[in-house]
């Protein structure tokens, strides 16, 4: 189970969010949105959760099998459509290396199998309660 504390003050839109082990991360929201644009947006940091969580997954993948992924670029975009009432997030991956067809198939295969993607492409619950 991954957690996190985030918390907001009195600067607008200027969120730390601290892990357990006492990473942090700042979000905010850009200039044209009211904020600062001092660290990713709240919607960029969902889409870096999938970014990383599909890089390492593939990085620790071609790893244990030995094949020559030198490196991984992913571009995600991720937004909302407020007429079909759904996210759609397009994922574009470049996978470097000397790799051949059925690895770059198995590759997208894995891809589609991070433990983010799972999370984000299955139903979601959200339990809130204020304390």
């Amino acid at each position: 189970m991954a957690s996190v504390i985030a918390t907001i003050k009195q600067e607008l839109y200027r969120i730390q969010i601290e892990s357990p082990s006492g990473n942090v991360v700042i979000s905010d929201e850009p200039l044209e949105m009211g904020g600062r644009d001092l660290g990713f947006s709240p919607t960029e940091l969902l889409a870096s959760s999938l970014a990383a969580c599909t890089s390492a997954t593939l990085r620790m993948y071609a790893d244990r099998k030995g094949w020559d992924l030198k490196e991984v670029k992913l571009e995600i975009d991720l937004d909302w459509d407020d007429k079909a009432n759904k996210t759609v997030i397009n994922r574009k991956m470049q996978l470097l290396g000397n790799l051949d067809e059925t690895q770059l198939e198995r590759l997208l295969k894995v891809a589609n199998a991070c433990p983010v993607h799972k999370m984000l492409t299955n139903p979601i619950e959200i339990n809130t309660e204020v304390i």
